[in-house]
C-alpha cells in the first residue's frame, strides 16, 4: 500500500519503518525541516534498539522517504497515518491541535478517497472530532479509523512486528477492510486483529495503560508495607505473581514509573472521566502513590546520611526505563532535584539519556562518561534504572572509588545477603 505517516517523533518513526519494512511504500512528513534532512541522512533523532536498521533498509531500498511536503505525501497515500504530539495541559488533559490541525491539513490535500488513522494516543471522541474536520474541508469521500500503538520503548520494533493485538476502531467497512489488510502482515502468528466501534478502542489504549500503572503503584506501596513489618517483597511478588488470575508482568517495584505514556495517559483518564461528571478514584490515588514513590528514595538518604548540605551523591541510570533515552516524567528528575535542593553535590551516569539529561539539569550536576565514575567520592549511590550492565559491577572497585560504601538501589538489582558481605550498607525497596 502507499501509505504517509505524519509526525516523525517515537510513534510515527516506529510506525513508518515498520511498514516499511513489509513491503508498503511509506511517506513519513515532518515539519522540521532540519529533522527530515537528518532523518534522509539516516540520522535517527531518537533510541530505540533495531530502529535504526529498518530505516536505513526502508531508505536504501526506496521504500522509506522523508518530507515536509504533506500536501504531496496524501495525494501519493491511500492511507494517512496521523502521529503527532498530544502535549499534557496543565488540568492533566490531552491538548489535540495537533491532531486536529494535521487532520485538517490531510482534508486539503485530499483528492479522492482516503483512510485516516488517528495513531496518536487520543481522548475517547477524538475520532468524531477528526471526522468533523476534514468534513468540513473536503467534499471526498473518507474514512476515519482510531488505531491505537501499543509500543514499550526499548522493544517498540518487536511490538509492533509481533504484536499482542492489533486494535482497529472504525465507524465503516470500508476502513476497517483496508486496515485488516494492511495489518495482516504481523499477524500470522495467530494475534488477533480486533474490530470495534472508535470510543472502545479510543478508550482500550488508556485502559490498558491505567492497568499497568496501577499494578506498578499497588506493589510499591506492598513494598512499604514490607518495611514496615520485615517482609521481604521479592518473595511476596513471587507468590502472587504465580496466581494465574494475576501473573508475573509489572509487579516489581522501585522509584515509580515515569515515560510519555503512563503519567500523561493516568491524568488525560482521570480528566476526561471528570468531564462526564466521573470521579475516577482509583486512579487518583495511583498518581499520588506514584509521585511519593519517587521521592520516598530521598528521605531514605537522609535518613542515614543526615543533612546533605556538602554530601555528594552518585546516580546509576537517568531514563525512565532501560533501552531508550527518554527522560519524560522520569523519576530520576525528581530524586536528582530534590538532591541539588537540599545541597547535594550529584554525580550522574546514564549509558543513553546523558544529551537529553543535559537539557533538563543543565549545570547543576557532574556528567561521568563511565558508571564509575560517577562513583568517585560519592556518599551513597543510588540506582534508578535498571539497565543491564549495572547489574554485575565489580563491588570492589566501588568500594575503594566511594567515600562511603553505601548503595541505595531502587529497583532491587542485588541480594541483600551478598552485597553485605562486600563491604556495602545496602537499602533497597521493600526487602530488609
Amino acid at each position: 500500500m502507499k501509505i504517509a505517516v505524519v509526525g516523525t517523533g517515537y510513534v510515527g518513526l516506529v510506525v513508518g519503518a515498520c511498514l516499511a519494512e513489509t513491503g508498503n511504500d511509506v511517506t513519513c512528513v515532518d515539519k522540521d525541516e532540519a529533522k527530515v534532512r537528518g532523518l534522509r541522512r539516516g540520522k535517527i533523532p531518537i533510541y530505540e534498539p533495531g530502529l535504526e536498521e529498518l530505516v536505513k533498509r526502508g531508505k536504501t531500498e526506496g521504500r522509506l522517504t522523508f518530507t515536509t511536503k504533506l500536501a504531496d505525501a496524501v495525494k501519493a497515500s491511500q492511507v494517512i497515518f496521523i502521529a503527532v504530539g498530544t502535549p499534557q495541559g496543565e488540568d492533566g488533559s490531552a491538548d489535540l491541535q495537533h491532531v486536529l490541525g494535521a487532520a485538517r491539513d490531510v482534508a486539503r490535500a485530499m483528492d479522492g478517497y482516503r483512510v485516516i488513522v488517528n495513531k496518536s494516543t487520543v481522548p475517547v471522541g477524538t475520532a468524531g472530532r477528526v471526522r468533523d474536520v476534514v468534513r468540513a474541508e473536503t467534499k471526498h469521500p473518507f474514512s476515519v479509523v482510531s488505531n491505537p500503538e501499543f509500543l514499550k520503548q526499548g522493544a517498540a520494533v518487536d511490538d509492533f512486528m509481533k504484536p499482542d493485538r492489533v486494535v482497529i476502531g472504525a465507524e465503516d467497512t470500508r476502513g476497517a477492510e483496508i486496515m485488516v489488510a494492511l495489518h495482516k502482515p504481523f499477524t500470522r502468528t495467530g494475534a488477533p486483529i480486533m474490530v470495534m466501534d472508535c470510543a472502545s478502542a479510543e478508550l482500550s489504549k488508556y485502559a490498558s495503560n491505567a492497568i499497568l500503572a496501577t499494578r506498578i503503584s499497588f506493589m510499591n506501596e506492598v513494598a512499604n508495607v514490607c518495611e514496615l513489618f520485615g517482609a521481604d517483597v521479592d518473595l511476596v511478588r513471587q507468590a502472587v505473581g504465580s496466581d494465574r488470575r494475576i501473573g508475573s508482568s509489572f509487579l516489581f517495584p522501585g522509584v515509580g514509573y515515569g515515560g510519555s505514556c503512563f503519567p500523561k495517559d493516568v491524568k488525560a483518564l482521570v480528566r476526561f472521566s471528570a468531564e462526564k461528571k466521573y470521579d475516577f478514584k482509583i486512579l487518583q490515588a495511583v498518581e499520588a502513590v506514584n509521585e511519593q514513590q519517587k521521592r520516598s528514595v530521598v528521605g531514605k538518604i537522609e535518613k542515614r546520611l543526615g543533612p546533605l548540605k556538602g554530601k555528594t551523591i552518585a546516580i546509576w541510570g537517568l531514563a525512565f526505563k532501560p533501552k531508550t533515552d527518554d527522560m519524560r516524567e522520569a523519576p530520576a528528575i525528581v530524586i536528582v532535584k530534590a538532591l541539588l535542593d537540599k545541597g547535594a553535590t550529584v554525580q550522574v551516569f546514564d549509558p543513553e539519556a546523558m544529551k537529553v539529561a543535559r537539557g533538563i539539569f543543565g549545570n547543576d550536576v557532574t556528567y561521568c562518561t563511565k558508571s564509575y565514575e560517577a562513583l568517585r567520592g560519592a556518599d551513597a549511590l543510588v540506582i534508578v534504572t535498571e539497565w543491564h550492565e549495572f547489574r554485575e559491577p565489580d563491588f570492589e572497585r566501588m568500594r575503594k572509588l566511594m567515600k562511603a560504601p553505601v548503595i541505595f538501589d531502587g529497583r532491587n538489582l542485588y541480594d541483600p545477603k551478598q552485597i553485605t558481605t562486600h563491604g556495602f550498607t545496602y537499602y533497597s525497596v521493600g526487602r530488609s
